[in-house]
């Protein structure tokens, strides 16, 4: 039977935000690829300066017409931006890349629950069972099915979680950006974290160039990657989607990216998960997708309606 022309245009329409998810997915094996415990500053250095002239390009013009609140605004979520790739990097060198992944995704449960206090509103039971479902699989994931207290890397990770759910609470607040375009915003989001990893680099471990300068041709594809398709990419393509389809669909493609994190985990880094590890991660991946079904709605005047959340590691 033909497709009909709606389903196929759906199809295309959801193609490039599932690309995204599945990017994203891969974002902490190439972390691992790249960077070291010594070099993750240096590394971000190199990750974020070669993305931050070619995004500023694009918003030059709007860039332009910024107040000075709105450069504040922006420039104090990028100090909490850094925060987040900062743990999210360490943590991602120092766990597997399947735990990473897995864990990250608590952010998806960590919001609305946050939103909730905030409001002073009780959330949904379903949505209270289904946090309580991905507590008890990230306790499975990472003790590896035993009693072990969690990794470095593991505890790393669920600290970047929850300053990424404080991040996007933090965001639809801010009113100083409420109507600042989101190319704009964007880029000064990630100079301003961009100058705390330079500041960081400068005070210890190696330069910047000196890294560049030890990375053969994979390590640099790999860097590439992180920079051009985990983040110029994603970016894009976010933006065009929460114009050319609904907010709900592109949350529930992009919802699968600690899925593609495993896949990868698993069958590129190899990484090994006994039985109750196995099942702790299942635990999480129902437990983030019956949190995002079930979550209360959040209001239709926040920014998150019409800004991206930030990229994954």
């Amino acid at each position: 039977m033909r497709a009909s022309p709606l389903s196929s245009s759906s199809v295309l329409r959801d193609l490039p935000v599932l690309l995204v998810a599945v990017v994203w997915g891969s974002s902490f094996l190439a972390v691992q690829r790249v960077a070291e415990p010594g070099t993750v500053v240096a590394m971000l250095v190199l990750r974020f300066g070669l993305v931050l002239p070619l995004l500023g390009l694009v918003a030059r013009r709007t860039l332009r017409r910024l107040s000075r609140a709105e450069w504040l605004g922006g420039a104090a979520l990028g100090l909490v931006l850094s925060g987040i790739f900062l743990l999210e990097t360490y943590g991602a060198v120092h766990t597997s890349a399947t735990n990473a992944g897995l864990i990250i995704s608590l952010a998806m449960v960590l919001t609305p629950l946050g939103e909730s206090a905030l409001g002073r509103t009780a959330p949904p039971r379903a949505f209270l069972a289904a946090a309580g479902l991905a507590v008890a699989g990230v306790a499975l994931l990472t003790g590896d099915g035993g009693l072990r207290p969690p990794a470095l890397g593991d505890l790393l990770v669920l600290g970047a979680a929850l300053v990424r759910s404080a991040y996007v609470l933090a965001m639809a607040r801010t009113r100083a950006i409420r109507d600042t375009d989101m190319l704009a915003v964007t880029w000064v989001q990630l100079a301003t974290a961009t100058t705390v990893f330079a500041v960081v680099a400068l005070a210890g471990g190696p330069a910047p160039w000196t890294v560049a300068l030890s990375y053969g041709a994979g390590q640099w594809a790999w860097l590439l990657h992180l920079s051009l398709f985990c983040t110029l990419f994603a970016f894009f393509v976010q933006m065009w989607a929460v114009r050319a389809t609904s907010p709900s669909r592109v949350s529930l493609l992009l919802g699968t990216e600690p899925l593609w994190a495993a896949v990868f985990g698993i069958t590129v880094a190899g990484n090994r998960m006994g039985p109750l590890a196995l099942l702790g991660g299942v635990m999480v991946l129902v437990a983030t997708e019956w949190g995002r079904r079930t979550a209360p709605a959040p209001g239709r005047d926040t920014a998150t309606d019409r800004v991206p959340e930030p990229a994954a590691t």
